[in-house]
């Protein structure tokens, strides 16, 4: 069975946590639904470029949700979440390209 790539894991945490917390207006479900692909995207990470880098990709994704909140200030909710789902995608998929 093929394995999701793990840019698209990140990504889809990311706007799924957020999807999940705005449409249920339960915040503790859409942490779950983050946390939960946060776990299986470092588990990822760290197959294909090593526990160093999978330890940056996975602070790299906590910084982005935590960033997105005083950039949803600026630009709106959506919006942010798609900016650092789209910036933790990018990472990802670089890092794993030069692994």
């Amino acid at each position: 069975m093929a394995q999701v790539p793990t840019a698209v894991v990140a990504a889809s945490g990311l706007v799924g946590g957020y999807g999940v917390a705005r449409w249920t207006k339960k915040r503790p479900l859409g942490g779950a639904a983050l946390a939960v692909a946060g776990g299986v995207a470092a588990r990822q990470w760290a197959g294909k470029v090593g526990a160093p880098k999978a330890a940056a990709l996975t602070g790299l994704y906590v910084a982005a949700f935590a960033g997105s909140h005083p950039l949803a200030k600026k630009v709106g909710a959506w919006p942010a979440v798609f900016g650092v789902a789209g910036a933790v995608a990018l990472a990802s998929w670089v890092a794993e390209s030069r692994a």
